[in-house]
């Protein structure tokens, strides 16, 4: 055999084994226990590339502090990060709080008790926890009935308990669920049974008031029966009481994302500025209840069910839906990003998700009843949606496009991806470009200002000759007009002279 066949015989190989390994490839990254997906302008499911994949988990069996066996997490209830990027557990049924470093791979301490002026006090399944911008430690110590602040050392800061105002119901206990704190160590709690708004305290431990409270819509089918029922029928009726917020996260500038179960599907999450107004964006579907659901046309049965809240960066924010163990992002304009997760005991599944943290380019997810972390890592095609999106909150729309373009190579039916290349073109002066992209991307708002834009600057652009061409047709209209008049007044003459 030559040189050449058998030269000839190794790239085949090569290139049939590569192509068998890529096949591989792309079967393993199909072989995810859920769908991944989103919705497109008409509200139909589209199934896309994975956003985010599992890759690992983290329980108490795993681990080991100061040389003894850490032993397994009892209903942990939530999980929240320090500055330094280090992994706080509440372990709610044992009682402790335990710190892990960025990586989860080692127990950096675990907090069971603390001195209580000289007296050593203990946690009673504390249910909420976080980590301020000082390093100071906010527990939810729920059955004990307060809020705990510790500092960096385990020393005791101060105690929130007892909080007393006109506003509070004569007899109230006070039984802290979630707990987090701005840059000016106001503390924001939900509290269980609180259906007035997230309960809020200044640096002073002083009870101040509520902020975001949820507002009940009654139909006017409920109102009417109301009305003429009788007194045993209203006694059975539903009580239409607020929503109690079920999860709590603060931005950089001190906005308050706050996560709750609405019963329509169309806001689970609110974004409350100091004065308790909720200035959340809703996106162009307006809805912010996770998967799209409207009672008598749903793809599911009932909307989902938002138990937690994660503020990442940019902008972004994740949801995890207890329901159907789903995660929803969306973007600062309420743009839902992509959907991953589900309910399941295959990997990277859940039986009973209740928090849901971002640690670096990976979300993690606590699950009470498996007693662990999940953990998952963003993909390329997620990667490319999280670098575009946090570039176009920075306003840099054309610094985006190349990352848009990418995301279409992977995924043609993006719509948010062919709206910020429209965008793009749009704030460059091509509206052309910006037509035809805004067009794809279904954006009828931003394909109106393009339209707009290119029909003034078409007329701008003519105008001269528009002028020039109305004076011409003018001027041959007064002209011919004149010549008509003359040959009129002419043929008169003629007809007089004749006759």
């Amino acid at each position: 055999m030559s040189l050449s066949k058998r030269c000839i015989r190794v790239v085949i190989l090569i290139m049939t084994l590569i192509s068998v390994f890529c096949n591989c490839s792309a079967a393993l990254a199909s072989e995810l226990p859920y769908d991944t997906y989103n919705y497109n302008f008409f509200e139909y499911i589209v199934y896309t590339p994975a956003a985010y994949v599992p890759s690992g988990s983290i329980s108490g069996t795993q681990l080991t502090y100061e040389g003894i066996p850490l032993g397994v997490f009892s209903n942990p209830q939530d999980i929240c990060k320090t500055p330094a990027g280090e992994v706080v557990i509440a372990d709610t049924g044992n009682n402790r709080i335990i710190f892990l470093n960025k990586d989860m791979t080692k127990v950096i301490k675990v907090i069971k008790d603390f001195d209580n002026n000289g007296e050593t006090d203990t946690f009673s399944s504390p249910y909420g926890v976080c980590v301020s911008k000082k390093n100071e430690l906010y527990v939810a110590d729920t059955y004990n009935n307060r809020v705990v602040v510790l500092d960096s050392d385990n020393n005791l800061i101060k105690i929130i308990r007892d909080p007393k105002s006109e506003v509070l119901e004569e007899g109230y206990v006070f039984t802290p669920l979630k707990v987090t704190v701005d840059y000016a160590d106001r503390v924001y709690c939900i509290a269980q049974n609180m259906f007035e708004g997230i309960m809020v305290f200044e640096d002073d431990d002083k009870f101040v008031g509520f902020i975001g409270t949820i507002e009940v819509q009654i139909s006017l089918w409920d109102k009417f029966w109301k009305r003429i029922a009788t007194k045993e029928e209203r006694s059975n009726q539903r009580l239409f009481i607020p929503t109690e917020f079920t999860g709590i996260d603060i931005d950089d500038d001190g906005f308050v994302y706050a996560s709750n179960i609405d019963e329509t599907g169309t806001q689970a999450i609110r974004r409350l500025n100091p004065k308790g107004e909720d200035v959340i964006k809703k996106g162009e579907n307006e809805n912010l209840g996770g998967d799209l659901w409207t009672e008598g046309f749903t793809n599911y049965a009932g909307p989902s069910q938002i138990t937690d809240v994660v503020y990442r960066q940019k902008g972004m924010y994740s949801l995890l839906d207890r329901k159907r163990g789903r995660i929803f992002t969306y973007d600062h304009e309420g743009n839902l990003l992509y959907i991953f997760g589900g309910l399941g005991t295959q990997k990277g599944t859940f039986v009973t998700p209740v928090a849901i943290e971002n640690i670096g380019n990976t979300i993690i997810v606590l699950d009470a009843y498996r007693a662990e972390i999940l953990i998952f890592t963003e993909t390329q095609y997620g990667s490319l949606i999280n670098k575009a999106v946090a570039l176009r909150y920075d306003g840099d729309e054309t610094e985006a496009v190349e990352l848009w373009e990418k995301v279409l190579t992977l995924d043609e039916n993006n719509e948010l991806a062919y709206v910020g290349i429209g965008k793009a073109y749009l704030t460059s002066g091509d509206y052309v470009k910006a037509m035809d992209y805004l067009k794809r991307g279904m954006s009828s708002d931003f394909y109106s200002i393009a339209f707009r834009r290119y029909r003034n600057e078409v007329l701008k652009e003519n105008m001269s000759s528009f002028l020039t061409g109305g004076v011409i047709l003018l001027a041959v209209l007064v002209i011919g007009n004149s010549i008509y008049r003359k040959k009129k007044g002419i043929r008169k003459k003629e007809g007089l002279l004749n006759g």
